[in-house]
């Protein structure tokens, strides 16, 4: 088999790029074996604003209107739902995060995303004494609904292995890149976490960022908005709410922990008054890096391998842009934006 492109990894940062590679006519076959779920647990939010600061994510305006491109896009051809508007609160602990919030929403850059309003707590269920600030132009994606149908989709093409990438089996020639039997002119490494493994990738500064979710049912919480406060409360369907997330650097597993359902739940009843159960809990490792920006580039040696990847906790909204540079340096010779370029570990 003889293809343009072969990707590891069917996460945000994975898919974003195949999107890339269909778009403009490029084949691939992409290799995945569900290692990895960073995808899942970031919750699938889009938000342009920091609510821990109130500043504007790096590059948001450019960023957003990119990925609702694509998932406006992926919903047609995949022919499901995938983007749920839903507005962004962010509870108020005390009258100076109210007027650093009125300061923040006065700014520019911020007008776009923050509504000048405080919204009073009208929710029995909700402690919120100083209510509401409310970002605009926010959502969630169903990220599992999207990687399953995704799947779906290059399975009946023939375009997708269910296996994991053994890097012993890669050969590197002059012109191509040949794994096993299939002869490729590029191979891009999107696998996440499981990059720490990868020997043409490992000394990239990537760090390991374990996140917990719980899944729990409150049929008297009723809220229609994500709801912010010492934890993130993201309403799904039949009175059931993520609950998220927690944040370990030294658990690279993906197993749930006791220790994890707790924080989440101390956290959550300081914000709920409301009876509810636990119905799950989810664990996975998000690809983080110190800096808070992706690792896009080219390695320094093998002209034709390339690595997508870091996109931490916010990968709904960088993937679908960072995967829109890397194509377009890689096909058509651009620069890399500084900031995502690999090569700023290297001074």
């Amino acid at each position: 088999m003889q293809v343009d492109y072969i990707v590891i990894g069917i996460g945000l940062a994975g898919i974003s790029f195949c999107e890339q590679l269909t778009a403009n006519n490029k084949t691939f076959v992409i290799f995945d074996n569900k290692s990895q779920q960073s995808s899942v647990v970031a919750g699938g939010l889009y938000n342009p604003v920091v609510l821990k600061r109130f500043t504007p994510v790096w590059r948001s305006k450019e960023q957003l209107e990119m990925a609702l491109q694509m998932y406006s896009h992926l919903e047609n051809t995949l022919h499901v739902k995938l983007d749920y508007k839903i507005p962004v609160r962010r509870r108020f602990a005390s009258l100076e995060e109210q007027n650093d919030w009125f300061t923040a929403s006065d700014k520019l850059i911020l007008l776009d995303y923050l509504s000048p309003k405080i919204i009073k707590n009208e929710n029995a269920s909700i402690d919120a004494p100083f209510g509401f600030g409310e970002v605009l132009q926010t959502g969630r994606i169903d990220v599992k609904c999207l990687i399953e149908n995704y799947k779906e989709k290059l399975i009946l093409k023939n375009y997708f292995f269910s296996e994991g990438f053994n890097y012993q089996d890669l050969k590197i020639e002059n012109d191509d890149i040949q794994y096993k039997s299939i002869k490729a002119k590029n191979i891009v490494f999107a696998e996440g976490f499981g990059v720490v493994k990868n020997p043409f990738f490992n000394n990239l500064p990537l760090v390991p960022t374990k996140g917990e979710l719980l899944i729990i049912h409150a049929p008297n919480l009723k809220i229609d908005y994500v709801l912010k406060a010492g934890v993130f409360l993201i309403p799904l369907e039949d009175d059931t709410y993520i609950v998220g997330a927690t944040y370990v650097w030294d658990d690279t597993t993906n197993t749930t922990t006791t220790k994890g359902k707790e924080l989440l739940l101390d956290k959550l009843k300081k914000l709920i008054n409301c009876p509810f159960k636990i119905v799950n809990q989810i664990a996975g490792i998000r690809p983080t890096v110190k800096d808070r920006r992706p690792l896009v580039g080219q390695h320094p040696l093998h002209k034709h391998m390339y690595v997508l990847n870091g996109l931490g906790t916010r990968g709904v909204m960088i993937g679908p842009y960072v995967a829109y540079q890397l194509f377009n340096y890689i096909e058509k010779g651009m620069p890399l934006e500084k900031e995502i370029d690999i090569k700023r570990f290297e001074e």
